[in-house]
């Protein structure tokens, strides 16, 4: 049976389980701190983990949104290249960067495979066919896969209702899986991992994750330690802070509360200052950056009490051209703030 369609049973079985009715007795008190729903920081970091790698093959397919499966033909300024493993990706590379005054553009010599990040497959027969594909993906404005590190299956997630009842465990043995099941999980449905769980970091070493904060961290700290594949390196982050206006495309404390500034505007300037416009009315604030125990962060600070509570001194986790993402831990109680910027 076709995964894609497997996944969907699984997420209608636990809707169903959901409805049905449940004794008192039956009521399980859920730590809350390690439930996920759909819109948690650590459910988007296992969708990265687990998908498709689809970046490694930009220079060919120029787009994240699905990769090329290999081997495949391709013709750049009249040179036939046949890719069958990663490390021609550099053949492709060289032939692109030969000559300067050509169109620099990849023809595949079809029928090809493409697979999106869900594993789905699809065969393209025609060059009509890869442009349907691309305009339905749109634009790449996202963070990629982070490929270098793996999580060693199986794993068991137990899936709750919104009354924290126990509706079913569910024993996830692959990528494919994990992801499908995170891919389609529905607004209602809240999810916890069962730990202890193993990872394997960049360096191919096991590490044992105790808790939703460990495996965060653990994701977190490796998003450096995977190659950019992209062959387009970063500029420096207050480069990229400075150029254009921002807007908050997601906030989380303890919830989703990114609708609280719907409608702000943020531009940071050299000088340090920032500008803030919403409905036409602005108000001012300040940033710098600065190196805290190896950790480069960025302190927020607001004249309009509304945005009290993006002041705090953010860990600049990665960040592109386009999207900067940052999280904040309380000393205190542990709480991890995250907050995503989005160039408009």
């Amino acid at each position: 049976m076709n995964k894609f369609i497997k996944y969907f049973i699984l997420l209608f079985s636990i809707t169903f389980l959901f409805a049905s009715c449940q004794d008192d007795d039956e009521k399980i008190n859920v730590n809350t701190t390690e439930t996920l729903t759909n819109t948690s920081p650590l459910s988007s970091l296992l969708l990265r983990v687990s998908q498709n790698p689809t970046s490694n093959d930009n220079v060919v397919d120029n787009s994240s949104c699905f990769s090329i499966q290999l081997p495949v033909t391709v013709i750049v300024n009249s040179q036939q290249i046949i890719v069958s493993e990663e490390a021609d990706y550099q053949i492709v590379q060289d032939a692109i960067e030969a000559f300067s005054n050509d169109d620099d553009i990849v023809n595949f010599v079809y029928p090809i495979t493409i697979k999106f990040q869900n594993f789905q497959t699809q065969v393209l027969q025609n060059a009509n066919d890869l442009d349907d594909v691309l305009d339905n993906c749109g634009e790449d404005d996202d963070f990629d896969e982070i490929d270098c590190v793996s999580i060693n299956y199986p794993i068991v997630i137990n899936v709750y209702d919104s009354n924290n009842q126990l509706a079913n465990t569910i024993t996830i043995t692959s990528n494919s899986g994990l992801f499908n099941f995170f891919d389609i999980l529905d607004d209602n449905i809240y999810v916890a991992i069962v730990y202890p769980i193993t990872v394997t970091n960049s360096a191919g070493q096991n590490v044992s994750i105790n808790s939703n904060t460990e495996l965060e961290s653990f994701i977190d700290g490796s998003v450096d330690d995977c190659e950019d594949t992209s062959g387009n390196p970063n500029p420096p982050f207050e480069n990229v802070l400075n150029n254009g206006s921002w807007h908050v495309s997601y906030f989380f404390d303890d919830q989703d509360e990114t609708t609280d500034y719907n409608g702000y505007d943020f531009t940071f300037f050299a000088n340090n200052t920032i500008e803030v416009i919403k409905n036409s009315v602005s108000s001012t604030g300040s940033w710098s950056t600065y190196v805290d125990s190896g950790l480069n962060k960025i302190e927020l600070d607001f004249d309009n009490s509304n945005l009290e509570e993006l002041e705090e001194d953010w860990i600049i986790i990665e960040y592109t051209e386009t999207i900067i993402r940052l999280k904040h831990s309380s000393g205190g109680n542990g709480v991890t703030d995250h907050l995503t910027f989005t160039k408009n």
